[in-house]
């Protein structure tokens, strides 16, 4: 384990004006539109005009400089209103994901350096001094961002124990454009909680990009979302893709008139892009690649699954390669490393992603996790790939696709599927699904188990569920 370095503690070259101008609350006070923009979240909202120059930390804020703080609220609206108020501020934020255990806690506090907490509740966090954020935001004059502050988030776990990761804004924001000059102010509404990596990069778009903001909680009922973010008129609206089959699900989604879809988190099959089409004819939908540790890779906005072969090796902020079918990328909108001194990228300053794809004519295809594998007597299944193909039978809403134990070949393929409608003929739809998957998969990728289920779990991230060897 290394030792923790406060980044207040170095030379005066990180004390300086550029900080407070590439702060949070340093962009929301150049904002032309700061007093029509806010933040809304399930049980109360906040205005950015008083979040530019007020605490919601009462006279705890200045006793947080220059710290290493715990971000740990149930609300994800407070944990917003904390980032504005400490970026810039505090020498490093960590932020606590809503499923992240109290007794994973101490092993955090240490290998994070941690030396205070804030919260929206009255209790101690970790035997830290603890401090509470409240409503509504007391306004006060704050100084200026005089610190870099790091950014440190948990990955998501899908692929192991969770880590976590060390951001800096400027690697936070670089893939975020300017708003264009003239354009209507966003709306931007996410099903992702923003103290992960997806939701933090809508927050930021949202902030950066002259927009206002609807965010949900960990609890909130989908048709309780919905209804809310046709409320406010939400303009662009982003999710995985598992979030995304329930939005399709429920019947509250046609109320909302988005003029952007965008999905990330895993992987975009065809079949969900269509349906998001359907829904939204209007819409442009995109989906984009992006890890925790990796930053934002790229869009697609062309309606179609992968990404175009070009992508690879072509000139630009973002260099992409695939590396024995793994997709690496090198960017200076990757992490810095991670909180107990490992490094993440390869000696060249690539990382490798651990996410499989697969060339397909003049695209590129993500067929799953280098880890996920389901071995089928010595070949190799990804259950992605074999979703893919379940998702695209019209009478199924969504699927997972697993290994089952077997002592003739190790492992067999199950799938559980979810269908369009419930009261659906099982052994029609069954005989149709494995004759799909007969037809476009090898044999030994068809499901030798298959089970009908009224809907799958999903992770606090909003990924589907799998189980972590």
């Amino acid at each position: 384990m290394s030792t923790f370095r406060s980044p207040s503690a170095t030379s005066s070259d990180s004390m300086s004006a550029p900080a407070d101008a590439m702060s949070l609350r340093g962009t929301l006070r150049r904002s032309e539109r700061l007093a029509e923009r806010r933040i809304h979240g399930w049980a109360g909202e906040v205005s950015l005009a008083d979040l530019a120059r007020g605490t919601a930390l009462g006279g705890a804020a200045a006793a947080l400089a220059g710290r290493s703080v715990l971000l740990r609220v149930a609300d994800p609206l407070y944990a917003a209103i904390a980032l504005v108020e400490f970026d810039g501020v505090a020498s490093r934020i960590v932020l606590s994901p809503p499923d992240l255990q109290d007794e994973a806690l101490p092993g955090v506090v240490l290998q994070a350096g941690i030396e205070a907490a804030v919260t929206d509740g009255a209790e101690p966090i970790a035997g830290l001094p603890t401090h509470r954020l409240a409503l509504p935001v007391q306004l006060q004059d704050s100084p200026p961002a005089a610190i870099a502050s790091e950014w440190v988030m948990f990955t998501s776990g899908t692929s192991g124990p969770p880590k976590m990761v060390i951001h800096t804004l400027a690697a936070l924001t670089g893939a975020i454009k300017p708003a264009a000059a003239g354009a209507p102010p966003p709306v931007w509404g996410t099903f992702y909680d923003i103290r992960r990596y997806g939701g933090l990069q809508i927050l930021l778009r949202a902030l950066f990009g002259e927009g206002s903001l609807a965010i949900t909680a960990p609890d909130e009922p989908m048709p309780d979302f919905l209804t809310r973010v046709a409320a406010v008129g939400v303009t662009h609206l982003t999710g995985t893709p598992s979030h995304w089959r329930r939005v399709l699900m429920t019947p509250q989604s046609r109320a909302l008139s988005p003029a952007y879809v965008r999905l990330s988190g895993e992987i975009a099959d065809q079949a969900v892009l269509d349906a998001l089409k359907a829904r939204f004819p209007g819409a442009p939908i995109g989906h984009a690649y992006a890890s925790t540790e990796a930053g934002v890779g790229f869009e697609v906005n062309d309606g179609l699954a992968g990404f175009p072969a070009d992508y690879v090796g072509r000139a630009g902020d973002v260099a992409l390669r695939v590396v024995d079918g793994a997709l690496q990328v090198k960017s200076a909108r990757a992490s810095s490393g991670y909180v107990d001194g490992r490094t993440l990228a390869g000696d060249d300053g690539f990382v490798d992603t651990g996410d499989m794809v697969e060339l397909r004519g003049e695209r590129y295809h993500f067929v799953g996790r280098r880890g996920g594998v389901i071995n089928v007597g010595g070949l190799k299944a990804h259950p992605e790939e074999i979703e893919a193909v379940i998702n695209a039978h019209p009478a199924v809403r969504m699927s997972r696709v697993s290994g089952r134990r077997s002592p003739i070949t190790g492992a067999i393929v199950a799938a559980e599927v979810v269908l369009h409608d419930p009261g659906a003929d099982e052994a029609a739809a069954r005989e149709g699904i494995l004759a799909a998957c007969r037809e476009r998969l090898a044999p030994f990728k068809v499901p030798a188990m298959l089970r009908f289920t009224p809907s799958l779990p999903m992770t606090a991230g909003g990924k589907l569920e799998r189980a972590v060897g």
